[in-house]
């Protein structure tokens, strides 16, 4: 196990945050059914042209396979591969078992994933002991109780905890003690800061600026006319170790979607028509479950040479309709489709609030078009589209909405959307 000593500062503890990321979640979780391939490079997701992988375990990352390769990509690489189909249901019930574990020592977890998340262990201190020792009964509790390996990262901020934790990897624990932020950033490839992507690394570079510690030397002014004011703030308080984020124990959604990548480019708009609207009511669906509903639909569109639009619509009220969702959706990719083949199609809803108010649904099929961003590229021919969704009188959204909620009860009974529209068959 890794470690570094733990200081103090002003007489509070040294760190307090912790990231715990377990490794390779989802192949782990697979492996514990197959013990014998445990030394052998595994990795998962589907055999077929258009896979990813999601996960895979450290013997496979030496032949170069690692999360979104493509999984042609995975078997080139390693082609005594064993490549294993994902069980989503599964590692949710681990995660659900590992989060209840996470709580035992703080009642302050942050969720950033199924396999990961902030704990906050000011306050467990005096029950558990320092956070290193927080960290090392965590991670036995966790072998216990699911006999899988997680790696900690300790540091005073959500940020540094994070870091540290890729330097836990694997099976480890890793703490950045205060008052040595700047000292661990100092070599620190500039890359790994939050929000450095391709276009800001060229950016960097193009000044010399290739470690954290050489951002931390550079005049503020100096990166605000490279990057602009509030990029610019961001990182160098970063690159100080700067991270004045709490840890939040609900984390706001900002978003609810689905996407369908197809094993053959799809050229039948018809097929299309189909796939937007079975993601549509799956969407619906989510939302209805979780008690929201949301202002914008956005759809996204992958081509066949892969590159990829996105489009969306802002509702005069927030919905939480299938029918909606899907009238919207359709107009978009009317406004923005070049008849090409296409490799993806996404719906999601964003600008998410709590569906309990009267006031978030919206009342006539006709709001469907009302009050729109501008940023959209639907005009008048929008009320075409939300006449597919009905004729316009507050009956038919009421019979609407009484039919999606009867669709979700049946569904939710039987498992699964067995019950859907017609045109999506």
């Amino acid at each position: 196990m890794q470690t570094r000593q733990q200081g103090t500062h002003s007489g509070r503890p040294a760190a307090a945050i912790l990231h715990v990321d377990m490794d390779a979640f989802f192949a782990a979780v697979e492996l514990l059914e197959r013990p014998e391939l445990v030394n052998q490079p595994v990795a998962i997701g589907h055999n077929s042209p258009r896979s990813v992988i999601s996960t895979a375990n450290y013997p496979a990352r030496r032949f170069g396979v690692h999360s979104a390769l493509p999984v042609a990509i995975a078997l080139q690489r390693c082609p005594r591969l064993h490549l294993i189909p994902p069980h989503m249901e599964k590692y949710a019930a681990v995660s659900k078992q590992v989060f209840a574990l996470f709580e035992e020592f703080t009642p302050i977890v942050e969720p950033l994933s199924v396999d990961e998340a902030f704990l906050d262990v000011t306050g467990s201190q005096r029950l558990f002991g320092d956070p290193v020792t927080i960290a090392r009964q965590l991670r036995q509790r966790i072998r216990e109780e699911t006999g899988l390996a997680a790696s900690v990262g300790i540091a005073s901020n959500k940020f540094l905890a994070k870091i540290a934790s890729g330097f836990a990897k694997p099976d480890g624990v890793y703490i950045i003690p205060l008052g040595s932020e700047r000292e661990f950033l100092a070599d620190l490839p500039v890359k790994k800061l939050w929000g450095v992507g391709p276009k800001t690394l060229k950016l960097l570079e193009s000044r010399a600026i290739k470690t954290a510690g050489d951002l931390a030397l550079t005049p503020l002014d100096t990166l605000t006319r490279l990057l602009g004011e509030k990029h610019a703030k961001h990182l160098h308080q970063l690159s100080l170790g700067i991270d004045e984020r709490a840890v939040e124990t609900e984390r706001e959604r900002k978003s609810v979607g689905h996407e369908r990548t197809f094993e053959v480019d799809i050229v039948d708009r018809q097929q299309v028509t189909k796939t937007l609207l079975r993601l549509s009511a799956k969407t619906g669906e989510r939302l209805r479950a979780k008690g929201l509903r949301g202002k914008t639909v956005a759809i996204k569109v992958r081509w066949a040479g892969f590159e990829t639009v996105s489009r969306s619509h802002s509702l005069a009220r927030a919905t939480d309709s299938t029918q909606q969702i899907y009238a919207v959706a359709s107009e978009l990719f009317r406004a923005c489709d070049r008849g090409e083949p296409i490799r993806l199609l996404g719906v999601r809803v964003e600008q998410l609030t709590d569906g309990s108010g009267e006031e978030t649904q919206p009342q006539l099929w006709s709001d469907v078009f009302a009050g729109v961003d501008g940023g959209s590229g639907i005009g008048a021919g929008g009320a075409g589209a939300a006449g597919a969704a009905g004729t316009g009188s507050t009956t038919d959204a009421e019979q609407w909405e009484r039919l999606e909620k009867t669709l979700d009860e049946v569904n939710a009974r039987f498992g699964g959307s067995g019950i859907t529209n017609a045109g999506a068959l």
